[in-house]
Order: structure tokens, then sequence, then C-alpha cells
């Protein structure tokens, strides 16, 4: 179902959300671009998790007839940016979020319309609540959502709406959802009770999906009480969530991200380590006693950890045993701080880590910074890679609405030596060895020590020797010690935190224009403008929003219950109300009057009464002026003065000045309904505002004539002001204040007939000379109080809560236009009077104005009739509202300031065309929000700009091109000199010239891209730090460095992996060993640790470079291919699997010990079969088969009959293994892969085969990631070490990349170059040793210089460019 457009006037831009609440579930998505989407209560709200700063809020639309539901899971769509210029339009299709709410509605938002594209199930039943949501990849072109309905129910949809496949899982209680990194489609689905379903998508029909059920033994027992209690409570559980009905039980689970078929689950008091192959749990770890329950679980994709939230706020961390799939809890970190929380402490909703960073960092590891230039006089200089082992960031969520960035890092190697040292003391005698005695030593001494050197050996802080002491000395520990070093040696430290409001609002207060403000600064230069309001919240707290930046600006924990009212005292000072009611037998109330100064953040209590009184406090009004009288001057001498009156339910109103100590004046025992002060008086149209530039914090109008005025002497005449009211009989009246005297205004009086009859006065305006008054049965009335004019009419509405003027200035038609709020939470504007018929006011309005998302202009005959067919806010019931005093022009627009009951801040903009009759909407660009510092998100940038910047990172720019005026370091931490100038030919910022494309292009692609360079919003300064150290490391660097930055985790993996393919490649081509290729890493001096696959045979063995693998690269697992890596990983999964019972177990052992060659295991096990188990025989006749190693011809086609026949019979691990006996292990790897054992048909493949025969599993294999698993970047990698790079070719060609296509020749030509020149060198220096020939050196096949398909690509690449630059040129620049 297709959801309608936004209007161009809609002002979800300017929606400050609430605080998450449990009610929301905790529903939270860090996408990799750094995009941090949450739920608050019925908004999503998107946060640039790097700059901490709020992007928008987006409400989701309510259903017909029913208030906006909580929405409950969010989950970004893992799209990559649109590439395929040439044949479609750019599309935002990758900031496409899945939204959910309590309702079971599921919508897809279009976070750059800022609206609902689609929804999936517009007609769900309300009762199924949506409780997670998963993205899965059914074709390589299109996604699927999943999503777990009620307690039971997981649906499949497409992204256009349809529902094709539904599962019933019955009396379980499904909890979350996570997708497979191995392959996009499958995802895993776990209950609260231990179920676990496993389920592949196979396509977008019912009979394209394949499930598996399984079951986890876990402790559950709670659930029953849990059930009990709450069925007694009235909340039936049979048909919830699983977070509604059990808020804080949680059942998590992870795909380890380093084991392929590995799950880390979580209960509430114990982490297992799940097998999916084997269906059964490696290991069961109880939490230990003291420690909170589980919240969730987040593997670290670098190392082998894992991160446990915890529902208090903390969390764990866990190692994995060496050897092992067992898990010990290592350490446990704050997340909460206890210092400066309020009571009681909020609770933490979500823990997320940012897996852009995580990539970034492996980017680090393998391209290291080679300079050694440091400025220690520059004090932001906090870049401390060389002694950075690990970082990993983390985002957390709190109810209070706070986002809390935390970094968690490993510092200084040097103190985690010397933590280390205690556990080895041996190495002492060890630590003034030689860099070159590692590589002198057995490799055999070796294998339980692992590397875990400093990313870069040459920084400036730290000298060589000491360096290399370093290295030597951190190599002699193992795996557990090492990890326990790096443990120690780490620390949270919290980065940064954004405040969003901290509770439900419950009242708002906006500056009064006055003199206060505007003078602020002494004379006649007024202050410079901060336009801020004031929230008062159901804790207590009282926050004050800057509507300039859409954020919080000061939040102050000023009551222990509500605020229940609030009002501003000039523009630096609040005052505020709270009571509560007493237990004992007098029922009184104790009255909490609070003066909040925002500039020192001290709270002042005052009027504080020792005892209880009978009644509590109705409302607090607050005069506008703020000017001292010449009568009260001789009382408070230099003193702002206010006058404050405060109201009370059935007892007399008291007036107050509000000086530095407040003093009570009078009390007025009148029986008040409501009271008003007069706001300032509108300005003449002679009468100039002040300048936008020097709008005050409250608002630019000129002093009320009622309140100060000037002489033509230029002498200061004497402050009055003034306030209407209306009695309990219905009585209408207005006094003034001067000093402490108050008289009668003496107004010209109504008619009698004015008299409300039906109704009491239940709100009012004043501003002179017009009262504006409404009462309980929705009528509105109007009165002059120099004239005695008046007027009434009926809204048509229950009672009315409210009234409110709004900002007038010279000029303006009207000065009638007031805001009206109803008892049902509804409001309405009315345009009340006009200049051109200020002596006629008709008895029906007739300008009336209602808000849905925009304004409507009503030409009916009837404009009221029609306004109440529709609400203004849908689905959001209206607190609070007030004008926001900010217009300095007559065509600037109206603000109306909303709080709304979902416990959001709205900035409302109305539009008054005053050649109309009436409020029209208006089109008009969106204005740029001014924000502290730049927001780093280049994703947000419109497309065609987003394409632009990631080609200018690919082709290489020089850094200083970085370098911005606007940003507030005067030196960046990346150290280039030099600014660039938008004057300067723009070429010269280029490394160099493209030797593909359209050497114009880049120049044109800078030029288009200047309005961003200058706001300084491409990079932040630690990835343009990060950029200046890859940029000249070659274009398989700069291609992951810039697919990195947009989020593309993947195709980040293969460039990385792409150097180590070519050389696999070539080593082939050449039939050299694979010493003879060295890697270039060690060559420059780059840390060993960061790509074990490139470290030489020489220099360390396997089992070093596994562990090596273990500790710092997991990411990099994803795209292994080389068969001494694949090996090792099979033999490392062996010891997991030998303690387990059961002859299905026994059979996937046997398995994969012949798949990793060790046959005499295979045989051992096999033979231990009990002679009554239906396995006796057929594990006989393999074991047989498997110990006759010298196999003859007649037992060779015995076997392979057999062989044959086990395969028909779908027993095809049995089949292979008699192959593998008989040494056909070409057919063993082809049988398994059409098992669909992909990953064993590798593992075999590098223990038995090599060259062609090897390319030819890879290449199979690749083919089935392409077509199948739909990875295009784990495909290519497996063609390139395969050496089909014509096939590599035509994968990017059929995904529609010709940018990338163009790119991975780049990078291919480039990694070949480098290698032809390494073996010419090793070549010249042999021959000259031997005296024989050069061996022809080979080119890349496909890719050779002149070839068909190479000139196609450079064709291609040019027509994208050319597509690019038209699409940049008709594209306006991004504002925020």
């Amino acid at each position: 179902m297709a959801a309608s457009k936004p209007s161009p006037t809609d002002t979800w831009d300017s929606t400050l959300p609430g605080p998450p609440s449990r009610n929301n579930f905790g529903s939270a998505d860090l996408s990799p671009s750094g995009l941090f989407a949450f739920a608050s209560g019925s908004s999503v709200s998107v946060v640039d998790s790097r700059s901490l700063q709020l992007v928008s809020t987006i409400p989701l639309p309510p259903p017909p007839g029913a208030l906006s539901p909580f929405v409950t899971s969010v989950r970004w769509i893992p799209l990559p940016l649109p590439r395929d210029l040439l044949s479609t339009e750019p599309s935002a299709s990758h900031l496409l979020l899945a939204v959910a709410d309590r309702h079971g509605r599921v919508a897809l938002v279009d976070f750059h319309l800022r609206s609902v594209v689609v929804w999936l199930n517009p007609s769900s039943d309300p009762k199924l609540g949506i409780q997670d949501l998963c993205w899965v990849q059914a074709r390589h072109d299109s996604h699927v959502l999943a999503a777990i309905s009620g307690s039971s129910f997981l649906s499949l949809y497409t992204t256009s709406g349809g529902l094709f496949w539904k599962y019933d899982a019955g009396t379980e209680i499904l909890s979350c959802l996570r997708r497979d990194p191995y392959d996009s489609r499958h995802f895993c689905v776990l209950g609260l009770k231990g179920f676990l379903l496993s389920v592949k998508v196979l396509g977008d029909s019912e009979n394209d999906v394949v499930i598996q059920e399984m079951q986890i033994k876990t402790d559950f027992s709670e659930l029953p009480r849990l059930e009990r209690e709450a069925a007694s409570n009235g909340n039936s559980s049979s048909s919830s969530p699983a977070s509604a009905a059990f808020p804080l039980y949680f059942a998590r689970f992870a795909f380890s991200p380093h084991w392929k078929n590995i799950l880390f689950v979580t209960f509430p008091r114990e982490l297992l380590v799940f097998d999916l192959q084997y269906e059964t749990p490696l290991s069961t770890t109880p939490l230990p006693r003291g420690c909170a329950k589980f919240l969730d679980i987040l593997p670290d994709p670098n190392k082998e950890l894992l991160y446990c939230g915890h529902v208090d706020g903390r969390l764990s961390i866990w190692r994995r045993k060496e050897g092992e799939q067992v898990h010990v809890m290592c350490t446990m970190e704050e997340f909460m701080p206890s210092i400066g929380m309020s009571i009681p402490s909020p609770s933490a909703l979500a823990v997320l880590l940012s897996h852009s960073d995580s990539t970034m960092q492996t980017i680090t590891k393998i391209h290291p910074d080679g300079t050694s230039s440091i400025d220690f006089d520059n004090p932001f200089d906090f870049y401390d890679e060389s002694l950075l082992v690990s970082k990993t960031t983390f985002i957390s969520l709190s109810d209070d609405g706070k986002i809390w960035k935390w970094v968690l890092s490993a510092e200084g190697v040097e103190d985690a030596l010397k933590n280390a040292s205690d556990l080895d003391m041996g190495i002492g005698a060890t630590e003034a060895a030689l860099p070159g005695a590692i590589q002198e030593n057995d490799s055999s001494s070796l294998d339980d020590e692992l590397v875990v050197a400093p990313t870069n050996r040459s920084r400036g802080h730290t000298s060589g020797s000491s360096m290399e002491k370093s290295d030597l000395s951190f190599k002699k520990f193992g795996v557990t010690r090492a990890y326990t070093c790096l443990l120690r040696s780490m620390q949270i430290s919290l980065t940064g935190q954004l405040q969003l409001l901290s509770s439900t609002v419950s009242t708002l207060a906006v500056p009064s224009p006055s003199l206060t403000a505007t003078l602020a600064r002494g004379g006649n230069i007024p202050a410079a403008a901060v336009p801020l309001v004031a929230l008062g919240t159901q804790s207590g707290t009282i926050d004050v929003v800057d509507v300039s930046t859409n954020a919080v600006a000061a939040s102050t924990s000023v009551h222990t219950g509500v605020v229940r009212g609030l009002r501003w005292l000039g523009n630096s000072r609040l005052v505020s109300f709270s009571y509560s009611q007493v237990n004992d037998k007098s029922r009184g109330y104790i009255n909490r009057l609070v003066v909040t100064c925002l500039r020192s953040g001290l709270n002042k209590p005052f009027r504080d009464l020792q005892k209880p009184e009978r009644t509590p406090i109705r409302a607090l009004r607050t005069s506008s002026s703020g000017r001292s009288s010449r009568i009260l001057l001789h009382y408070f001498k230099d003193e702002e003065l206010l006058y404050l009156l405060i109201l009370f339910r059935d007892a007399p109103v008291e007036v107050w000045a509000m000086t530095k100590h407040p003093v009570m004046l009078r009390s007025l025992a009148l029986p008040f309904t409501v009271v008003e002060w007069t706001l300032p008086a509108v300005p003449r149209p002679g009468q100039g505002g002040p300048s936008k530039q020097s709008l005050s914090a409250s608002e630019g109008v000129t002093a009320s004539g009622d309140s100060s005025s000037v002489g033509s002497d230029g002498s200061q005449e004497e402050t009055v002001e003034s306030f209407a009211f209306a009695l309990v009989n219905g009585a209408l009246g207005v006094f003034e204040v001067q000093g402490r005297r108050i008289r009668d205004f003496r107004p010209k009086w109504p008619s009698t007939s004015f008299v409300p009859s039906d109704g009491l006065v239940t709100a009012m305006a004043y501003r002179l000379p017009h009262v504006v008054m409404g009462d309980r049965s929705g009528n509105i009335r109007w009165w002059d109080v120099t004239t005695g004019q008046s007027s009434a009419f009926n809204s048509h509405r229950d009672g009315i809560r409210r009234i409110k003027f709004s900002p007038v200035v010279a000029g303006d038609r009207s000065r009638g236009r007031v805001a009206v709020l109803f008892n049902d939470n509804t409001f309405s504007v009315f345009d009340l009077v006009s200049l051109k018929r200020i002596q006629y006011f008709p008895s029906i309005c007739a300008h009336v104005l209602w808000f849905q998302r925009w304004c409507t202009n009503i030409d009916s005959p009837d404009p009221l009739a029609q306004s109440l067919l529709q609400p203004q806010i849908p689905g959001t019931l209206v607190l609070e509202l007030d004008w926001l005093p900010l217009r300095t022009d007559k065509n600037d627009p109206l603000v109306l300031c909303i709080a709304g009951a979902d416990s959001t801040f709205r900035l409302v903009e109305v539009t008054v065309n005053e050649k109309k009759a009436g409020f029209v909407p208006q089109s008009k660009s969106v204005k740029e929000r001014f924000r502290p510092m730049p927001m780093y998100s280049p994703i947000l940038l419109p497309v065609p700009h987003a394409l632009a910047l990631r080609m200018i990172l690919q082709l290489g720019v020089k850094p200083s091109w970085f370098n911005t005026s606007s940003t507030t370091l005067e030196k960046r931490p990346h150290l280039i000199r030099g600014m660039a100038s938008s004057s300067k030919d723009l070429r010269s910022y280029m490394i160099q010239l493209p030797p593909l494309g359209d050497p114009v292009v880049p120049e044109m692609l800078l030029k288009i891209l200047e309005p961003y360079r200058k706001e300084g919003c491409l990079l932040d300064d630690e990835r343009a730090k990060l950029y200046a150290d890859v940029v000249k490391k070659g274009y398989a660097a700069r291609f992951a460095f810039a697919a990195s930055v947009f989020g593309e985790t993947s195709e980040a993996l293969f460039w990385l992996q792409l150097p180590q393919a070519i050389r696999h490649l070539m080593n082939k081509l050449t039939r050299r060993s694979p010493q003879k290729i060295s890697s270039p890493t060690l060559d420059s001096g780059a840390d060993e640790v960061a790509m074990p696959s490139k470290i030489p045979s020489t220099g360390l063995s396997s089992p070093e470079a596994r562990k090596i693998d273990s500790m710092c690269d997991g990411s990099l697992r994803l795209m292994a291919f080389e068969r001494e890596e694949l090996r090792t990983r099979a033999n490392e999964r062996l010891p997991w699997h030998e303690k387990l019972d059961g002859e299905d177990c026994i059979q996937k052992q046997v398995h994969e010990l012949i798949s990793v060659g060790n046959l005499e295991a295979a045989v051992s096990l096999l033979l231990s079969s009990a002679p009554d188990s239906p396995y006796f025989y057929p594990n006989a006749l393999r074991a047989v088969a498997l110990a006759s190693a010298v196999s003859k011809s007649l037992l060779d086609l015995a076997l392979k009959v057999v062989a044959a026949n086990m395969v028909r019979t779908d027993n095809s691990l049995t089949g292979t293994h008699l192959l593998c006996a008989v040494g056909r292990h070409q057919e063993a790897c082809s049988q398994l892969q059409d098992s669909g054992r992909w990953t064993d048909a590798a593992t075999l493949a590098a223990t038995h085969l090599e060259g062609s025969d090897y390319a030819r599993v890879l290449q199979r294999w690749a083919d089935h990631v392409l077509h199948a698993e739909h990875n295009v970047w784990r495909a290519l990698i497996l063609y390139v070490a395969a050496g089909s790079l014509q096939e590599a070719l035509a994968a990017l060609r059929e995904v529609q990349q010709p940018d990338t296509v163009a790119m991975f020749v780049l990078a291919c030509q480039e990694i070949h170059s480098e290698i032809i020149t390494e073996l010419s060198t090793q070549d010249e220096e042999s021959e000259s040793a031997s005296g024989d020939g050069t061996v022809p050196l080979p080119d890349l096949p496909g890719l050779e210089s002149g070839k068909e398909e190479v000139t196609a690509v450079c064709e291609y690449f040019q027509q994208y460019q050319r597509k690019l630059v038209h699409l940049c040129m008709d594209s306006q620049p991004y504002t925020d």
C-alpha cells in the first residue's frame, strides 16, 4: 500500500523527540555508514553517530481513528549507494528504514523524503504488535523483510507490500531475529524458551522458504511465574510480543563474525555457544553472581571478544579460551555513570557496536601511517595510533533521553607489557634481542606464541629501538596471556553525549517579548539572538531547547514530581512550581516554587512554608516588561523586576515582585477563574524592530507601551503593567499594577449580552487593546477594552483550555491571529481581526486554520464546519502550545511551539498569504539549521553528490583539500599544510590524473563538492588523518577507505584482500613458491598482525599466523580463500566437537577429519561404533576403505561404485569419504558442492588439490556465492583467486556498478605492476648469481592491455562519469 507524499511545508524537521521507553522495546539500529536510528514514543529519530547530532525525527502516521502507537522496531535496509545511473534515475533507496509499531503495522520510511513510502500490512491485527525485524536478501536485486508479530508469528514481506509466507510457532514466545553474515539468505529466530528456527529464503514465494527447527536447552522456570504475575495484573501475555509481556526478560543471539554456523546466545542468566551444523550447544556459561541479567550480546568484528550488555547499564567483556568455544568474563565496564544521575537512576534500553569504526581500524592496521612527523605543540593531536592496539565504539541508549558514545580502547603497549610481565618472568632476558632474532628462530618454537605488535613502528613519540623491544617482548606470550594483557590495558571513555527530552513534557514556556532581553547588553545595543523554549517534564526536570539547533541546550533537575507550571523571568531565569499531597489526616498540599538561573545552573526555592497548605497552586503568570518602576527602585535598587501572580485553587491570588530576593507585594481575594498579563503593544508602522542579527533571546519587538515608554525629552516614564481577568460569575476586568498599587484600569465595557451564561471563562489572551476569551462550552469572545466593541462565535468544539496571541511586527495586516487549544487536545488558529475591517467583526469567524502537516486554504462559505472534519496532527494529542516570538518582518512565518502527548516537541510554521483571505501553503527551500559543529555523514548527501565524493576519494585527492577556514582547529591532526582555494586550478589537488575516464571530470566534481568542503562536512579530522595515511598506498587502499566511509563493509574487505588474491594468482601462474612473492606489508615496516595471510612462511609458522588472525583480523575471515588459511581454520574447529555424543555428531566429526586429511583419527572414530548401532556396518566399510590407503584397481572400481550408490541414497558424506580413500578428491569436492557443503568442499580442496584443480573448486564456489547467496564481493575474491578475472568483470557488470568495474581494473593492474617489479628484481638477482636466462612474466588473464573487455570497461566508465556530472549539476546542494 503506497503512502501519500509529504507536503513541501512539512514540519517534521522541527520535531524534537521525547525519551524512549521500554514500550519501544529498546528498538535501535546503527547502519554501517554511522546513522543511528531509534524509536521514541510513536516516532523514529536518526542521529549522526560521529558528531552525535540529531538529523531528523519522523512521526509514524497513526491508524485510522486511533492514537499513534509506540514504535517497537527499526531496521536500516542493507543497500549500498545506487550506482546504476545509466539506466535508472538515482534514488535514496539506501536510506530506507523499516519501522514497525505496537499495532502490528510495518512501514518503509524514506529518510530523504521524511515520509512513509509503502505500508507492508496496513490492516494488521492491533493486538499483534511487532517484536523484531530483519532484512533478508532473496535475490541479487531484491530484499524481503522478516517480522515477528505477536508472541509466535513469523512473517515474510516483499518491499512492495506483499505477504508471501507466515509461520506459527505455537506456544513458543519468539524474541529476536538476526541475519547470517556468511549467507544473506539465511536468518535465525530465537524464542524465550530456547526454541531456535533456522530459515533460508531462496525467493519471494511460499515454496522458496526452507526452515529447520531446533531446541536449545535452557532454564526458563522464571517465565511461568512472570506469566502468572501478568495474568493477576490483568495483562494477558498470550498474544503480546515478548518485550511487552516480559519487559525485563531478554533472549538474544548473534552470529559469530569469525566462524560460520556458530551462534552466541544469551538468556537472562546464561551464555551459550551453539553450533548450527551440529544442532547442539558447544558450551554453556552461567552468569556470575552479582551480575545483572543479560540485555544483549555483541561480538567484536575484529577480535574474538564478546560484549554483553546488562539491564543495569553495564557492559561485560568475554574472551574465548584458546582452542575451545568457551568464553570467560574478563571485565565489567560501567555504561551508566552514577555521578550526576537522577534518582531513580535511568535504565539502559539498548547497546550497539559501530561496525564502521571496526572496518576503519582494519584499514589502519593493514595500511599504517608511514610518516613520523608529529607536532608536539598541537593540543588537538590525539591520534595515538602507534600505541592503539584496539578501539571499539559503542552507542548506548537510556530512558532519560540520553544517547551515549563510548570508546573502549587498549592504548599503551608498554603498559600492557608491564602487566603481562607479571605472568611470564622469563621475558626479561630476551628484551634486548634484535628483531632479526625472530626470523632466525625455529618456527616450531613459536607455535604457542602470538604477535601483538603495535600498529605503527615509526611513530615519533617512541624511539625505534624501544618499539622493537616491545614487538619482541609481546611475541613471547601465548594467546590467553596476550588477551589478558590486552584486556588489562583496556579503558572505557565517554566521548560524546546527546541529550534529548528527558521525560514527557507537562508544560512549556516561551520568553515573552520584553526589554529585559533586547537591552541585555545595556544601552541601545540588543543582545544576540538565542531563541530558547523551556519545557517542564513529568520527571521534574526542566529542559531548555535551542530552537535554532533543534537540540536541548540545558537540562536541570528541579523538582521531585511533575513540573505543573513554568514561566520565564526575563531571558535567563525561570520560575516553576510543583506540588504533592501529604498523607496525613489534613490531606494538605506541599507547594514548591523554585527560581532557576540558567547561567549558573542554581535552583533557589522561595515561599518555602514549613507546613502543608490547604490548596495547591493552580498556575503562574509573569509580566512581560521586566523594567523597574520609579516607585520600586527605592526598594530594589538596580534589580530586574517582574511581577508574578500565583493562582491557587480556591484561595487568594498572590502578587510577587520577582527580584533577586522575591518579595510578596499583596494578595487579591477575588474568585478568579483565569488571569493573563498583557503582552507588549503592537509596534506602530513607523516603529522599527530589531534586525535578525540582533534578535533578542525572547523577541525583537520593541518595548510595550503599557510597560515602558520614552518621553519627548528622553526621560524614562513610569512602568505600568496590567492584567485582564475573569471571575466565577462571568464578570470581566482589567487591573493595573504600579509598584505596590493595584487599581482598576476602567476599560470600556461590552454589552450586557456578552456576559456568559452557559459556561465559565477558562482561557484568555490579552494584548492591548484586545482581550480574547474562551469558555468551557467552546465559545470564543473578543473584546476591545478601549472602544467596547465585542463579538462572539462558537467553535463547535469542547471547552477551551488555552488562547495565545500570535507575535505581531510592524506592517502586519492582522493583529488578531490566535491559537486556541481545546480540552480534547486539538487546536485551531483563528484570524479574529483585520486592519481592513477593524470597525466590524462578523459573528462567524472568517478565517480558520487547522493543521494536518501543512496549512490548508479554506475558501468554503462555512470554513469552520470544514475545519472540524480532520485533526491537525493525526494521532497526536496536543498538551500545550504557544507562539515562538521570532518574527522580525511581516513576511516571516509564524511559528507554533507544540508539546505533544507522544513526548515530542514540535515547531509548526504558519505562512500567511496577505493577497488571499486565510492561510495558504507556499513552497520554500528548507532552511539550513545552525549546527555547533559540522555533521560528517556523506551518506546523507544527494546521491549524485555522494557518488562524486566517493569517486574523488577513490581517484585520490590531496589531504590539504579537506582543510577549510570554517574549522575551529588551526592545526589539523593530519598535518598537511595548506588550504584549498576555489580560484586555484583544482586539478592540482588530485594526486594524479586517472588513467581511465575523462581527465576533466575530477576537476568538475571538486567544484561541485566545493560548498560541502567549505562547510567542513565531508570528513571529520580522524578520517581525514586516516585518508592522508592511505591516499598514497595505492588504488585498493583508497577504494577500501571510500567503501568504508559509505558503510559498504563487504566491499571494503574485498579491496583489502584483493592484493593478496592477485598474489595468490600470480604464484599459480608463475609456478613459484609462495615465498617468491612477498608481501609489501613487511617491506614497509607495517605490523605483522595486520595481514596474517600476507606473512611469508619464512617469518612465521602456520600456527603463529592462525593465532594472529584470531586475535585481530576476524573481519577478513569473510574473504578467506587461501589453502593454508582454510586448512588452519578447519583444524581449529576439530577440538570443539570432540566431547559431543551421538551418532550424528560422530558422522560429522568423521567428515571434518577426512576433510583436513587426518585419516588415522577418522578410522579410529569409525571403529568406535558399537556393534548394535545402525551405523556399525557403514562405519566398518568406511574404516576398511580408509585403512587400505594402498588401493588396487579393483578396489578403486568397487569403492567408486559403492560411493555412487551411497550418493543416490542421499548419503553423500559417506560416498565422499570413500572417494577420498582412493584419492578421488576432485570428485569428492564436486559431490560436497552438489550437496550444498561449499565450505567443506573448499577445505577438502585446500588439503588435497593444487593448481587448476583447486582453481576449479574456487570458481564453482564463486558461482554459487554470486548467484545463490548474492554476495558479489565474496564471489569476486574467489574469482580472482581462481584466476577467473573475466568472470569477475561480468559479475560487476551484472550488478550494474560501472564505476566499480573500472576501479577493479585499475587496482588489478596496479597490483600486478608492483608484483612484476618485485619478480623482475628477484629474477635479475638470481640471473646474476646463476647466469640463467630471464623467465617471461605473465599478464593477468583477461585484463591484458588492449583486450576488448578492458576497452569496453573504459568506455562504460566514461559514460558513467558524464552522466554523474550532469546529475550533480542538476542537484541542489543539500542543506540540513
